[in-house]
């Protein structure tokens, strides 16, 4: 039997201080700049949708720490996101995790796909959000 998938994690370090990459990722609006167009509610327990290619994915918020930590269910596929922020000043480490995998070979259900080669999309996938992200915050 197959273990499940590792988590993603990209992590970079944004030339912005801690409270403006907050703002960044912590309000519908902010996050549709660089991630997907989505009803975000900062709160614990918050139900929103995230608007993938795939069609809307719900989401529940589980855990909001200004200006540190943010975490939430992503979809119906047991996923979740995590943002995480370590002021360094001037900088901040951001760091984000999509973990929840299953086994490599289950199939994720609005693809169609095994979880591997979901997986691997979505770490390339996430390699370009985080520098967006980062672009938009540093220009």
């Amino acid at each position: 039997m197959e273990n499940t998938l590792q988590d993603i994690k990209q992590t970079v370090v944004i030339n912005a201080p801690i409270e403006k990459v907050w703002e960044q990722v912590s309000s519908a609006e902010a996050i549709s700049a660089w991630f997907m167009p989505n009803d975000f509610k900062p709160e614990v327990g918050a139900e929103f949708h995230l608007q993938s290619p795939f069609g809307p994915s719900p989401c529940k918020v589980t855990e909001f720490n200004p200006p540190h930590s943010l975490s939430f269910i992503w979809d119906t596929e047991g996923w979740f996101l995590s943002f995480s922020l370590k002021d360094l000043g001037d900088k901040t480490e951001f760091t984000l995790i999509h973990g929840g995998w299953p086994q490599s070979d289950a199939i994720i259900g609005k693809a169609n796909q095994k979880a591997s080669d979901i997986r691997n999309h979505m770490a390339q996938g996430w390699a370009g959000i985080v520098q967006k992200l980062r672009t938009l915050l540093e220009s």
